[in-house]
């Protein structure tokens, strides 16, 4: 269906948007309604490039005034593509990037737009860092307001327990600055309830001093598979230190052969001879067909996994939380990888401990704080 928009409301709003508004006839419009997952194919009647909440403001009430439905982009990374919709008025928070760090604070803002790759090169300037995500290419936005899992959960909390504020824009177009003191109720629901409450156009988190880690992956063949998830999980089950992430997967080669491997990738936020000392039975396990595991910035580590999901590849993804890794389960997860027919298929496990787990269930909207796997 193609949408007919009001001209002459459309020029009012063009008339004092900072930023850009695109058509489906103008020449940037097809690139900038693609979001990562290149299964969503959507076109929206309007795109509002903001520049600010005054533009998120503006491009709400035309949406209101003209009967259009409304999604927001942050860095676009969310698999159900809900930052483009069709037939309605896509605003887009994807130019907004300023981060502004205050080092003797520890403490960031950081506009709608800015993926965790862009995040952390300014924080890592001070020495500073927040949880973000497992992927670097992944928008802060949608990340923290579904909760933000990351490396870094175990010694800092999700991405959402390090937030301090929000500057909001409520469906009425009001702007307000939310947290803990002004609002506790709205507050609660923007931490892991999910992008519904109003446009989020800046973000401010606690930092914590951070510079290096250890990281990287240990790779095995395939055949290898249940006993490696065997080790994962009893490796897991401890006692490990708040230290100390680990990610359990079944993935294919990087090299294109398709071959199938069972992986765990690790970060580490101690010293070296701590890692050292915590990684030795993992380093010492098996006849790995891959060992890369050593000292690296924060922000290398929170890239070691981006070159498995490419912009434009296409994804499906579901998800579940176990309380438990029983041998059944693990028979089950390697049966159905061995079968997979896709080289872009894979199955990760993330281990829940240390301080996401010491939240309470109901502080957050966050369910997720009991320890197990993801």
């Amino acid at each position: 269906m193609t949408v007919s928009l009001d001209e002459a409301r459309l020029a009012a709003l063009a008339s004092s948007f900072s930023g850009s508004l695109l058509r489906p006839t103008d020449a940037a419009y097809e690139e900038v309604r693609r979001v990562h997952n290149g299964l969503v194919d959507r076109r929206p009647a309007l795109i509002a490039r903001c520049q600010g909440a005054p533009d998120a403001a503006a491009a709400l009430a035309f949406a209101r005034e003209n009967g259009l439905p409304v999604s927001v982009r942050g860095g676009g990374h969310n698999i159900a593509g809900r930052a483009v919709i069709d037939d309605g008025v896509m605003i887009d928070l994807s130019t907004m990037q300023d981060v502004d760090v205050d080092p003797s604070a520890r403490t960031a803002r950081a506009g709608g737009g800015v993926v965790w790759s862009g995040f952390n090169a300014a924080t890592a300037a001070h020495g500073l860092a927040t949880t973000g995500g497992l992927v670097s290419t992944t928008g802060i936005a949608g990340l923290t307001l579904g909760g933000g899992l990351g490396w870094l959960m175990p010694k800092y909390g999700l991405a959402a327990d390090n937030l301090v504020s929000v500057e909001l824009v409520s469906a009425s177009g009001e702007v307000l600055r939310v947290s803990e003191e002004s609002d506790p109720e709205l507050f609660w629901a923007l931490r892991g309830g999910g992008g519904n409450f109003g446009v989020a156009t800046t973000f401010e988190y606690r930092l914590h001093p951070l510079t290096d880690v250890t990281a990287g992956l240990v790779a095995y063949p395939f055949d290898a598979a249940r006993d490696v998830l065997r080790f994962f999980r009893d490796f897991t089950a401890g006692p490990l230190s708040d230290d100390l992430m680990v990610l359990g997967a079944l993935v294919h080669a990087p090299d294109g052969s398709g071959a199938k491997l069972a992986a765990v990738a690790v970060c580490h936020t101690g010293s070296k001879e701590e890692a050292d000392r915590e990684l030795e039975p993992l380093l010492g396990f098996g006849s790995p067909a891959l060992t890369a595991v050593g000292p690296m910035p924060y922000p290398d580590a929170n890239t070691l996994l981006d070159a498995g999901y490419p912009k434009g590849a296409l994804n499906y993804w579901k998800s579940g939380f176990l309380g438990g890794l029983d041998d059944d389960a693990i028979d089950a997860i390697v049966e159905q990888f061995s079968s997979t027919p896709s080289t872009m298929t894979a199955i990760g496990i993330e281990h829940f401990h240390g301080a996401i787990t010491r939240v309470g269930v109901s502080d957050t909207a966050v369910p997720h704080r009991q320890p197990g796997h993801n």
